[in-house]
């Protein structure tokens, strides 16, 4: 399975933008599917993940300003992010995980770049 995201880019501080994941294989309607983003000289972190059954969750720093969203017969997955902060630039990427919504992940795409300027 390859993902594939788009949709980054360079926005000034309070803007938006929303990033998009495709898949190879139809993966969203059956894997907990998550979006993770990599800033400069750390390790990635998950940003939020959406279960098979639509169950959502948020890193604390982004409640309430992102929102994952995802479109079984798509086959998409869709991270909406509002309010952006200098701290939310990164490399950002979808991947599913093996097993329910923790462990091992599956495949992950190469990433869309994030990033915010004050």
């Amino acid at each position: 399975v390859q993902l594939m995201e788009s949709g980054g880019g360079s926005v000034q501080v309070g803007g938006s933008l929303t990033l998009s994941c495709s898949a190879t294989a139809y993966i969203m309607g059956t894997f907990c599917m998550g979006w993770f983003r990599r800033a400069p000289g750390k390790g990635h972190v998950r940003v939020a993940r959406i279960d098979v059954d639509g169950t959502t969750s948020y890193l604390d720093s982004v409640k309430g300003r992102f929102a994952i969203s995802k479109d079984n017969a798509k086959n998409s997955l869709d991270l909406k992010m509002d309010k952006l902060q200098p701290e939310d630039t990164a490399m950002y990427f979808c991947a599913y995980y093996t097993i329910e919504c923790s462990g091992a992940l599956g495949s992950r795409g190469e990433g869309t770049q994030v990033t915010v300027s004050t």
